[in-house]
């Protein structure tokens, strides 16, 4: 008798859900826009000649239980210590084999992007509080925190030219730190790339309508910036000089994965960090703004569904030709690498450590 009543009951709730989910899809206001079509017609990911497609073999784990989640990691060659901004607000120093991890200086904000001034001082790109300039006491000063009347909602990543020109992103205006998968679920391209110059205390806006502005870094000639636009998967680039000053064009594209923070390791190579690797989701998640709007309504009703893996590093040369790829399946947001001697040190927004990788030891081999 039981199971008979059960029964109609449990139809009436299966026709109710696909009734109910499609009245919630109509009511929710979000409204995620289309791609533009030629980000849609990519061929395979770039070809890298070099891979490691298992990055955690023989890594360390650098400060583990007491970095919460270093998202940028910067040496300071003057110190010999690595200097990282962590979740809990604090900027973390770190020796290179993590015998000494030491909290430093509190931004009260989430420091992400770092970068060494010209005289001892630390530069910072707060998500929350927007560009810092950190002094060797370890005082705080605003440097700027909006440009054309639109105050910063996500200061992202940062670097400094050999003239004291800080060059550095404001991922979106639209959405803040707590926000960041709005933006890239919308689809808008809400990113600009900035200077501020420290002379005259003026900000600014250099690139707008970035999908996502992220990571940073000023050539060793530099003659251009370039900066990561983190949803399309590409790194652009922003000349400072020459005949094309104040002109953009590609410097890499098509990556094998979603950009993060971009350095340069002194040797001939930019080293950007994938946060997650290309993957049918992802794909999806661009050229589809349905399913990005059910995503959304997941998020926000739900929690967040986990997609990132296959995230590590890839190495370019000084013209975006790529040269090796380090990665591992179990890896998601990577957010900085940088090789150091024989190490190669990233950061991570999941992680509560540095992960340190000798590339001598466990090098990345030539693709079959």
């Amino acid at each position: 008798m039981r199971n008979s009543i059960c029964r109609p009951a449990v139809f009436v709730s299966l026709m109710l859900l696909p009734v109910l989910s499609i009245l919630l899809y109509q009511l929710d206001s979000f409204d995620p826009a289309e791609y533009p079509d030629k980000e849609l017609t990519r061929r395979e990911p770039l070809f890298v000649p070099n891979r490691n497609t298992h990055m955690l073999r023989g890594s360390e784990r650098l400060g583990e239980g007491r970095l919460q989640a270093p998202e940028d990691v910067a040496f300071d060659p003057n110190t010999g210590l690595l200097y990282t901004g962590c979740e809990d607000g604090w900027v973390y120093r770190v020796s290179l084999n993590g015998s000494l991890v030491e909290k430093w200086v509190y931004t009260g904000g989430r420091p992400l992007g770092i970068a060494h001034g010209l005289h001892g001082e630390l530069i910072v790109a707060d998500a929350v509080k927007g560009l810092l300039n950190i002094s060797k006491d370890g005082s705080i000063e605003l440097l700027t925190e909006e440009a054309e009347d639109l105050k910063f909602k996500l200061t992202d990543g940062v670097d400094i030219s050999h003239d004291g020109t800080l060059y550095f992103t404001d991922a979106s205006y639209k959405y803040g730190l707590h926000e960041y998968m709005w933006d890239v679920l919308e689809g808008r391209p809400y990113g600009r790339l900035l200077s501020y110059n420290p002379s005259t205390k003026r900000t600014s806006v250099l690139v707008r309508d970035l999908y996502f502005a992220n990571g940073v870094a000023v050539s060793p000639d530099q003659s251009f910036v370039i900066v990561c636009e983190t949803v399309l998967r590409r790194c652009r680039r922003y000349y400072l000089e020459g005949h094309r000053k104040g002109s953009v064009d590609m410097f890499v594209d098509n990556l094998p994965g979603v950009p993060d923070n971009i350095r340069y390791d002194g040797e001939g190579l930019y080293w950007i960090a994938l946060s997650t690797g290309i993957s049918y989701p992802v794909d999806l998640l661009q050229r589809y703004p349905l399913i990005r709007k059910v995503v959304a309504i997941v998020e926000r009703y739900v929690g967040h569904l986990k997609m990132e893996k296959n995230g590590g590093a890839i190495a370019v040369d000084l013209d975006g030709k790529p040269t090796a790829l380090y990665q591992d399946r179990d890896i998601s947001s990577m957010t900085s690498a940088i090789k150091i001697g024989v190490h190669l040190y990233s950061g991570s927004v999941s992680s509560p450590y540095i992960l340190r990788l000798n590339v001598d030891r466990y090098p990345a081999t030539p693709t079959v």
